[in-house]
């Protein structure tokens, strides 16, 4: 992108921050979905069931992406959505009040931090950051520019996850001092593919955006970037952050633990998968743990958990007078020498909690409070972070302990070298 054209992004994003629209009671929320593989699919399906909302704008860099999210809101007999290639050009607009973001997890942050500067409220998909750096960046962004930012850790909105949480605080199995999160979800070998042509209608350039440049393969672009460095945070960052989130809320809101250490790899499979198929992390706080695992190979059900799909994906809690195991369909709680159940709660047949989660933030798009939301930047940041902190741990081989008045480790310039990457420019956080 040229000096002039970035120049030109800030003027315009300026302007429109300053025109930023005051909503009516009975006025719409018009939504830009930025990114439209398969959870910016979700996300638009999801926009379209809410009369609150109004899709308007489809931004992604792939062309085929944008045909099929046109195809969704035709099937819905809603007006078509404006069609953008770069989303600086949709938040220098005044097409939308609100965007949400569904991007790979590299481009979470800066897609967020550019919405904000231009004076648009954003849902952000988990997990809220690439790094943990970022983390702090995009809560000083939302609330430099007074703008509403939720991350889209849906298990906030989830009313059984709710009341499960809220029943861990009042004791409902005494002190706590465990919590497990299982992320055991099976995961095919991804195979190796061969560098070949950029695919017509893909603007490779702004895909990889903070990214280093690579080569085009197609493990790299649609759902397999997941599994890279560069663009994504392995399972622990995908599936996991969800179960990692429930269990720092669980235990009353867990920050950056003392210590980390994390053990694993990549096993079984022959293929250009950089992160670990089988993961183990410990964070110690001290006075409790939290304990996670990843297991993307065929494995077992876990301490009552069931298998849903050959996956068992969920939370365990222990206290001192008994256990609770959460999923996204139902909790129990169980006490007492004799192991007995004495609670169970099943989620409402049809309950789609993406959009409460949207509702939700919805609500405080008007209401201009961010306390209002669920799952605000600040609070999923830290779920994200402590995903990291266990990668980190992974790679760098060891234990690391965290200084949390110089946010860094101790005395390891490697590890702390992790906490942020080196951005590509234009696309620098």
């Amino acid at each position: 992108m040229s000096d002039l054209t970035r120049r030109s992004f800030f003027a315009g994003a300026a302007a429109a921050a300053s025109a930023t629209r005051v909503l009516g009671a009975n006025d719409r929320i018009r939504v830009g979905i930025v990114g439209l593989g398969g959870r910016g699919q979700d996300h638009l399906g999801s926009y379209l069931k809410i009369p609150a909302a109004e899709v308007t704008a489809l931004c992604d860099v792939n062309q085929a992406a944008r045909e099929r999210g046109q195809a969704k809101i035709a099937a819905a007999s809603r007006p078509k959505a404006k069609e953008i290639i770069d989303m600086r050009e949709l938040y220098a607009g005044r097409d939308c009040d609100a965007v949400s973001i569904a991007t790979p997890n590299h481009w979470h942050a800066l897609a967020s931090i550019w919405a904000v500067q231009a004076g648009k409220d954003v849902y952000c998909e988990k997990p809220a950051t690439h790094n943990v750096y970022e983390g702090d960046r995009m809560v000083e962004e939302a609330r430099k520019h007074n703008r509403i930012v939720q991350i889209g850790q849906q298990s906030r909105s989830t009313p059984h996850k709710v009341k499960a949480m809220r029943l861990l605080q009042e004791g409902v199995i005494g002190r706590l001092y465990l919590a497990k999160a299982l992320c055991f979800k099976r995961r095919k070998s991804i195979l190796k593919t061969p560098v070949e042509p950029v695919p017509p209608g893909l603007d490779w350039d702004r895909f990889l955006g903070p990214a280093p440049m690579r080569p085009y393969t197609k493990n790299r672009f649609a759902y397999n970037w997941h599994w890279f460095w560069d663009t994504g945070n392995g399972d622990i960052g995908n599936q996991g952050v969800h179960e990692m989130d429930i269990a720092r809320w669980g235990m009353g809101g867990l920050g950056y633990p003392q210590s980390v250490t994390s053990s694993g790899g990549k096993f079984v499979y022959d293929d250009d998968q950089e992160t670990p198929n089988t993961q183990l992390a410990t964070l110690d706080y001290g006075a409790v743990q939290v304990l996670f695992e990843v297991r993307g190979l065929l494995t077992g059900p876990e301490g009552g958990l069931p298998v849903r799909g050959g996956n068992t994906v969920g939370n365990l809690f222990y206290g001192a007078e008994g256990w609770m195991w959460v999923d996204s369909n139902r909790f129990q709680v169980y006490k007492g020498e004799g192991n007995q159940k004495v609670m169970e709660e099943v989620e409402a047949p049809g309950e789609d909690t993406t959009v409460l989660h949207m509702e939700n933030f919805l609500a405080a798009c008007r209401s201009r409070k961010h306390t209002d939301l669920a799952c605000d930047v600040a609070v999923g940041a830290v779920s994200a972070s402590l995903c990291h902190f266990a990668n980190i741990a992974y790679r760098c081989a060891r234990k690391l302990s965290w200084d949390a008045a110089a946010k860094r480790f101790n005395n390891d310039p490697e590890a702390d070298q992790m906490l942020t990457r080196q951005y590509r420019r234009p696309y620098v956080v």
